[in-house]
């Protein structure tokens, strides 16, 4: 089989994705998807209390808004509901192959296309790719020793156990980052005690959470003007906060200043306070978004623990200063397998080149979408393309607009690839890495952003807008143009 373009992965990314080519003419598009239903990571994260710390109005596509958000900040369940709604207004189910799990792909340059191996099912080819599988798709544990002896349940944030019930249940919570302060204050609801084990404590901010009213909604059906002036609101709100988390800055100073006066407000004993806060610049780690974490954590059947984990035993978790916490279950809030490093299945381009060997000293590509040496293979949230103040669903539509350009004008002209050229590629990415020495992510701290050596190849050192904007347009000068031996391509722009 093979068709123009495959997209792996039925998230909001490659949902978009092909609703974007199908605007440019780009029809002969198939969605390979490893689960049995659309959604990616709001599928998988149906844990207690699971949300999105982006207001809706900005955490949705500006081509597909919705008038009927719930809430400020929605929940998981209403988040599947608006992707599966996409689906059907814009009629994308019969482009969806589900269970079709990708174990490789691997361009020819002969024919120009990708031939892509699924697990269990025939392979295919596709003229071009887009790898849609998100950054969060595959959960993390945490290297701890021990871990396989525990004698009691075990469930991951991401793969949430829905049988199991918590009543009277002693549980331990390990991390305390986005996943679990939306947690841990469910959980405190049901369980006879819940113990939090904390590394390192993060800043938090008020959730400013309300509900949206029926005349609301009701103005934003009648007036589609509404919503977009709505969005626009919310988004330079957010792209004014850039100047406190992007960069070290006085208004670092003012959102640690909010963030101390939130934990003033809700914690009264001064050692937990003291516990509570970090001692690295906001913005560093990854904001938090919440006002009922702390409340929790000083319920009388719930317990913060700050020494660092010395193993998982066989009855619960075993501290550094030799306490063991026997508990019934152990969730771990610990995240994912961000692609800082390596690729999510292997990926050979031009002359058997190996991505992942190439990505193992750190992940690097051309405006976070394309990499040189693998023509028309695409990436949405490739490296460096994290928003660290932002809505994720800004930056990604920039990224599935410049992909469906891209593709849109490679099927017209009938080219067999586009690749980018290496000096392109490589005069981007110095400067990635030399405008990322200057942010908060790069000033000392440990995260998830940064690989063991502290290259970042996660985070996008500016504001939304300029990474909106280099993508606004496909520049045929930054690609090497491969033709048929048929063809010919214009000078100016081979």
């Amino acid at each position: 089989m093979s068709v123009a373009v495959a997209i792996i992965g039925a998230g909001f990314a490659g949902i978009g994705a092909a609703i974007k080519l199908a605007q440019r003419g780009v029809d002969d598009v198939v969605i390979y998807e490893r689960g049995d239903r659309v959604g990616g990571t709001w599928r998988d994260n149906t844990y207690p209390g699971a949300a999105c710390d982006i207001p809706s109005r900005l955490y949705s596509y500006s081509f597909a808004q919705n008038p009927d958000w719930s809430r400020t900040y929605s929940g998981s369940s209403e988040i599947l509901a608006y992707i599966e709604a996409m689906v059907e207004e814009f009629a994308i189910a019969d482009q969806i192959r589900f269970d079709h799990t990708v174990i490789g792909v691997e361009y020819c340059a002969d024919s120009g296309e990708w031939t892509i191996r699924f697990d269990g099912q025939e392979a295919v080819q596709a003229r071009s790719v887009i790898v849609a599988s998100g950054p969060l798709a595959n959960p993390s544990l945490p290297d701890i020793r021990g871990l396989s002896e525990f004698q009691g349940h075990r469930i991951h944030s991401a793969r949430w156990d829905h049988e199991y019930d918590f009543t009277g249940k002693k549980v331990a919570v390990i991390g305390t980052g986005a996943s679990a302060v939306q947690i841990v204050p469910e959980l405190v609801k049901q369980s006879a005690s819940v113990k939090v084990f904390q590394r390192t404590p993060g800043w938090v901010l008020p959730r400013m959470d309300t509900n949206t009213g029926s005349l609301t909604k009701a103005i934003y059906r009648s007036i589609p003007g509404s919503q977009k002036l709505a969005r626009t609101a919310w988004f330079w709100g957010h792209e004014s906060v850039a100047l406190g988390v992007v960069w070290d800055t006085p208004a670092t100073r003012i959102v640690e200043a909010v963030s101390r006066a939130h934990l003033r407000r809700q914690v009264s004993d001064p050692w937990l306070r003291r516990q509570l806060t970090p001692d690295f610049a906001a913005g560093c780690k990854r904001l938090l978004m919440s006002s009922d974490y702390y409340p929790a954590l000083q319920k009388p059947n719930c317990k913060l623990i700050t020494w660092p984990i010395a193993r998982i035993a066989p009855k619960g978790v075993r501290t550094a200063e030799g306490v063991e916490h026997q508990v019934d279950c152990i969730v771990f809030a610990t995240g994912f397998e961000v692609g800082k490093q390596g690729t999510p299945f292997p990926v050979t381009g031009l002359d058997g080149r190996d991505l992942a060997t190439e990505w193992s000293g750190g992940a690097y590509a051309f405006c976070s979408v394309a990499v040189s040496g693998y023509p028309n293979l695409f990436f949405t949230f490739g490296p460096n393309s994290g928003p660290g103040h932002s809505s994720a669903l800004v930056y990604m539509e920039a990224q599935i607009d410049y992909m469906a350009q891209a593709i849109a004008k490679r099927e017209r002209e009938g080219w067999k690839a586009l690749d980018v050229r290496t000096d392109v590629q490589e005069r981007y990415n110095r400067d990635i890495q030399r405008r990322l020495k200057s942010t908060t992510w790069n000033s000392g701290c440990q995260s998830w952003y940064l690989t063991d050596d502290g290259f970042n190849a996660t985070m996008f050192p500016g504001f939304a807008t300029q990474f909106v904007n280099q993508l606004k347009r496909v520049d045929l000068k930054d690609f090497r143009i491969l033709v048929h031996e048929d063809s010919q391509v214009p000078e100016a722009v081979s």
